[in-house]
C-alpha cells in the first residue's frame, strides 16, 4: 500500500486498527465468555537437512540430539498428551505436518478417532513458508489440503504456516485455497476477519505466541511449572476479562516439550485447574472448550445472523 504522506509506515491493508474496548458484544455457544482451545502441534522434520527447535548447539549434518529430541515427541510425547486430555475430556486441535502421513499415521488417526480438528501446519517445519514464489506457495496449500482430505476424509478449515513463516500473498492464496481461516497472527484477543483480494475473507483466529511452550521454554529457558502456572494465570485473567466481552485463550503445545515427563506433571495440574472451570456460571457455562475451527463457523454464523439483520 502507497504512503499518503512522507513518514506514513507501509500497512497489510488486511484489517483497520480496533480498540478491542470498542466492539460490538457476542456470546460463545451455551452463553459462554471465553473460548478456549488446545493446539497441539505434531510435527515432522527432514533428518540431516532442514530446519528445527534445538535443545542444544546445532552439530555438523546429521544433527543427532537435536533431530531425535523432537522425534522424542512423535514416538512417545505425544501419547501422553492425548492421554491426558481423554482423562480430562479436553477436545484439541491436531495442528499436523502431512509428512506425519508417511512417517507415522497411526498419530494422525488417533486424533481422528479422538474427534480432535485436524488443522494444516505445511509438509514439514523443516521448511519455512515464507521463501517460496507464489506459484509454489499455491502448490504447498493445495498438496496438503488434497492429502489430508484424502487420507482423514476431510480438507482442513484452517492453516498455521511452519514457522509462522508468511509471505506478503499468504492470506489471499489461503483464501483460494479453501481455507477458512489462519492461526498466523497473534495480534488480538478475539478474532479478526481479514481482507483478501478475491474478496472471498478469511478469519484470524487468535493463537498464542507467549502462551506457547516453544518461545517460552526453548527461546526463553523456563521451566515447565512455570509454564504451567502461565497457563493458570492468562485463564484466571482472561477469564475475569470475558465477564465484559467474549474472548479467545489458546494453549499452544508441542508433545516433544510438554511430552516429557515432568513437564507433562506440571501441564496436568494446569489443564486439571481449566477442567474445574468446565459448568461453572451461567447455564452453559462460563468457559467453551472447543476447537479453533468451532470458533471460525460460530463467527461465520454470527457474521450471517448480522448480515441478514442488517438487511
Amino acid at each position: 500500500m502507497p504512503a499518503l504522506y512522507p513518514g506514513q509506515l507501509p500497512d497489510h491493508g488486511r484489517f483497520p486498527y480496533q480498540a478491542i474496548t470498542r466492539r460490538a458484544d457476542y456470546h460463545w455457544p451455551g452463553g459462554a465468555r471465553l473460548a478456549v482451545y488446545l493446539a497441539l502441534n505434531i510435527e515432522h522434520f527432514a533428518f540431516g537437512e532442514g530446519l528445527g527447535a534445538m535443545i542444544g548447539p546445532a552439530s555438523p549434518q546429521p544433527d543427532v540430539l537435536n533431530y531425535s529430541w523432537r522425534e522424542y515427541g512423535n514416538r512417545v510425547g505425544v501419547w501422553r498428551c492425548l492421554e491426558l486430555f481423554d482423562e480430562l475430556k479436553l477436545p484439541a486441535a491436531a495442528l499436523i505436518n502431512t509428512a506425519l502421513y508417511d512417517h507415522c499415521p497411526e498419530v494422525v488417526v488417533a486424533c481422528a478417532a479422538r474427534g480432535d480438528e485436524l488443522v494444516g501446519h505445511g509438509h514439514s517445519n523443516a521448511e519455512r513458508q515464507g521463501v517460496l514464489d507464489e506459484q509454489a506457495e499455491r502448490e504447498l496449500l493445495a498438496l496438503c489440503r488434497d492429502r489430508m482430505r484424502a487420507r482423514s476424509g476431510a480438507a482442513p478449515a484452517g492453516w498455521l504456516s511452519p514457522w509462522i513463516s508468511e509471505s506478503k500473498l499468504t492470506p489471499d492464496l489461503l483464501a483460494e485455497a479453501g481455507y477458512r481461516y489462519t492461526l498466523n497472527w497473534c495480534h488480538d484477543d478475539q478474532p479478526v476477519r481479514m481482507t483478501t483480494r478475491g474478496g472471498q475473507g478469511l478469519w484470524s483466529i487468535p493463537y498464542p505466541q507467549e502462551l506457547n511452550d516453544i518461545p517460552m521454554i526453548v527461546g526463553r529457558q523456563m521451566d515447565g511449572k512455570d509454564f504451567a502456572q502461565m497457563i493458570v494465570d492468562n485463564f484466571d485473567e482472561m477469564l475475569e476479562q470475558s465477564r465484559q466481552q467474549p474472548l479467545v485463550m489458546g494453549i499452544a503445545l508441542h508433545p516433544y516439550l510438554v511430552g516429557q515427563p515432568y513437564r507433562l506433571r506440571h501441564l496436568r495440574r494446569a489443564l486439571q485447574h481449566l477442567a474445574a472451570a468446565r459448568g461453572t456460571g451461567g447455564a452453559g457455562g462460563d468457559v467453551w472448550f472447543t476447537t479453533p475451527g468451532a470458533i471460525c463457523a460460530h463467527m461465520d454464523r454470527l457474521a450471517h445472523t448480522h448480515t441478514e439483520t442488517a438487511a
